[in-house]
């Protein structure tokens, strides 16, 4: 067999982790490996960097920046991006994450929103700077909860003059009526405490109506941010609609019990992409083993039928599903098993090392995290030169201007010192 991989990026990313890289507790090369350094000793497998423009089942082939690929098999794998529910405006506010470049994004955010709260000149100004609003309790809102309030209250400490970076509020909503929705009830209301004992203000039952750069609106209140970060909702790939296929409300592509279209068995569609029914009715979860899962029985599903033997439908063998909600706190579930706290931190520790790829991201990672868990720091704190700028230049634009500030000149500490 020939295998020609298609990707728009050149790195292969371990998206459970992606949080810690926009929170400043990893660096990209940590949690991404070159698509490339992976399939160097599969010679009959070829990468190309590009975008897909059209899939034409009916003449079996793939457009790819204008170039025309043909297949005998087509394997989708595309996951999925953000849902704003219809209000796609509100993206430039709220920046969601999926990729290396919104935790990059929401890095820059997070970062220049302290350093800005270090020049404000009213305590109603810092206070908008210092207000962290997260949309969505699932996993990935509780995580990047937790992890800005540890920076609010440990990381930061001791790192500005003008104010105390404790002060900072991390706001969590949730539409539902708990955080962790889809974790057992018990395990959501440990979660929830853990939270609330870091700082962060919990809302359930909150539902967002509006998103501007002024900060978040629900029904009944408006709440002034600076720093607005999405985690609610999915939305299937693009490239899942090129199939011309059915597809669920949230735009993930209905697969059958084989993994293929329920008109085309030469087309499979594997990971968060795919809305695969289990036997129980339910939705194949989009997780990393899920999706690992996938992943191997497209390829040996391929195998067999060119074998001439017999294919048997996908079954999903449920690992379990957990979250880390700050230092040595996390919930973890695997049928029965329940865990919360400390061990459930380390299992969560351990699982996600395990998963990562290549020996020395994961010596590294393992190498970051006891540092943090010693000193608290974060070592990639580093903010880009253009975003400094771009944020710097419209702080200046938008902040309210103060009586005489046209020729004044730089206040001092409030110790005096120069």
């Amino acid at each position: 067999m020939r295998v020609t991989l298609v990707d728009r990026h050149n790195h292969h990313l371990f998206q459970p982790l992606l949080y810690q890289v926009a929170t400043a507790g990893l660096s990209a090369p940590e949690i991404a490996a070159p698509i490339r350094g992976i399939l160097r000793s599969h010679r009959n497998a070829t990468v190309l960097l590009g975008n897909v423009d059209a899939v034409d089942r009916q003449q079996r082939a793939i457009t790819v920046d204008g170039v025309r690929i043909e297949y005998d098999f087509l394997i989708v794998a595309a996951g999925v991006s953000h849902s704003y529910f219809g209000n796609d405006a509100w993206a430039e506010h709220a920046p969601g994450l999926k990729s290396l470049d919104d935790a990059f994004e929401i890095r820059d955010r997070v970062l220049l929103a302290w350093e800005l709260a270090e020049r404000a000149e009213s305590e109603s100004e810092r206070r908008g700077l210092l207000t962290f609003v997260v949309v969505g309790a699932g996993p990935t809102g509780v995580e990047l909860a937790g992890a800005l309030a540890e920076i609010a209250r440990h990381t930061m400490a001791k790192n500005f003059r003008r104010f105390d970076p404790r002060t900072a509020k991390i706001i969590l909503i949730e539409a539902g009526d708990r955080v962790l929705p889809s974790y057992h009830q018990r395990l959501s209301a440990k979660a929830e405490h853990a939270l609330r004992r870091l700082g962060v203000e919990v809302r359930t039952g909150s539902r967002v109506t509006d998103v501007d750069e002024a900060g978040v609106r629900l029904s009944d209140e408006f709440i002034p941010a600076a720093t607005v970060l999405w985690a609610a909702g999915i939305a299937g790939s693009g490239v899942g609609g090129m199939l011309g296929s059915t597809l669920d409300r949230a735009g993930r592509v209905c697969v059958d019990g084989m993994l293929n279209l329920a008109d085309d068995p030469q087309v499979f569609v594997v990971g968060d992409l795919a809305a695969s029914t289990q036997e129980d009715g339910t939705l194949v979860p989009g997780l990393a083993p899920a999706a690992i899962q996938m992943g191997r029985y497209a390829g040996r599903a391929i195998r067999r039928r060119l074998k001439g033997s017999e294919v048997r439908p996908f079954e999903y063998l449920d690992k379990g599903s957990m979250a880390t909600i700050g230092r040595s706190k996390a919930v973890a579930e695997a049928g029965r098993i329940r865990l919360s706290g400390g061990v459930a931190w380390l299992a969560w520790v351990f699982i996600h090392v395990l998963f990562l790829a290549g020996f020395r991201n994961r010596l590294v990672v393992l190498f970051d995290w006891a540092v943090a868990w010693i000193t608290f720091r974060r070592g990639a704190r580093v903010v880009s030169d253009g975003a400094a700028a771009r944020r710097l230049e419209q702080w200046r634009d938008s902040r309210p201007k103060l009586p005489g500030e046209g020729n004044r000149t730089s206040t001092l500490p409030e110790d005096g010192s120069a």
